[in-house]
């Protein structure tokens, strides 16, 4: 009978293989991205206006909010002029939890107010280029407890900040009424080449039970800020609709 010599995969015979293997892994990583990103994300009727409201804002003037609207007997005035296409609990990409809400004016950068929200004492850590967070001592909605609100992405894409001067780096424990001027919308991200789209970032962290906030980042830190607002802001309960008030609407006299 006839033998056959195996082939030997050599070091030269494997290197093709190799190569091939690693294309192939790279290219599902990608495409599992990419069918979450726009099977997943992007099939949100909310996200699909997106574009939509980029290009054309005055379309969608019935549902912008107003800084210093107040739905019903909420504890909290809207802080900004925008949509909130990003919903707490909102997922961006696999294993992402979004902890607050993204709120998008459809303008330029800097050129957008943001106000404080509710009472309280406002920190400005040294190294904070776009982001003011400010402690209400009696969390409206949770008697006895300490509550942060937190306002991010005032800057531009380079990292000129858009905060107000009165709240230099350092800043720490100044009291602002609702209503006081914060800064205006950016599109930071810490990386010029990969901005945010222009928006801002507002969430409500919770306290670390020694005077200090928690991790923003980390969803469990937050609350949802739907109850402080009286708007449907969790994505598990309004994964498509836009937020409006079905309640009276009120305004504050906010003004620069």
């Amino acid at each position: 009978m006839p033998k056959f010599k195996p082939i030997s995969l050599n070091r030269k015979n494997r290197l093709p293989v190799i190569i091939l293997s690693a294309i192939v892994v790279v290219g599902l990583a990608v495409g599992g991205v990419l069918a979450y990103r726009y099977v997943f994300y992007s099939r949100s009727a909310r996200w699909q206006d997106y574009r939509s409201y980029l290009n054309d804002p005055e379309r969608f003037l019935d549902y912008i909010l107003q800084p210093g609207q107040r739905c019903g007997d909420a504890p909290f005035a809207f802080p900004t002029t925008g949509m909130v296409f990003g919903m707490w609990d909102q997922s961006y990409r696999p294993g992402h939890r979004h902890s607050g809400l993204d709120i998008f004016a459809g303008t330029e950068p800097g050129v957008t107010p943001v106000y404080a929200a509710y009472d309280g004492y406002l920190t400005r850590l040294e190294d904070w280029i776009s982001t003011v967070i400010i402690r209400i001592p009696e969390d409206p909605l949770h008697p006895g407890e300490q509550v942060w609100t937190y306002y991010t992405h005032m800057a531009t894409k380079e990292g000129e900040s858009f905060i107000a001067e009165e709240f230099p780096p350092g800043t720490h424990e100044v009291f602002v009424p609702a209503g006081t001027l914060l800064g205006y919308q950016g599109n930071y991200s810490g990386d010029p080449v990969n901005p945010t789209g222009l928006h801002l970032h507002f969430s409500v962290v919770k306290d670390d039970g020694q005077g200090g906030f928690l991790n923003e980042l980390e969803i469990k830190n937050t609350y949802d800020p739907s109850p402080y607002f009286n708007l449907p802001f969790n994505n598990n309960t309004n994964p498509d609709g836009i937020a409006t008030c079905d309640e009276s609407v009120t305004f504050e006299d906010w003004g620069e």
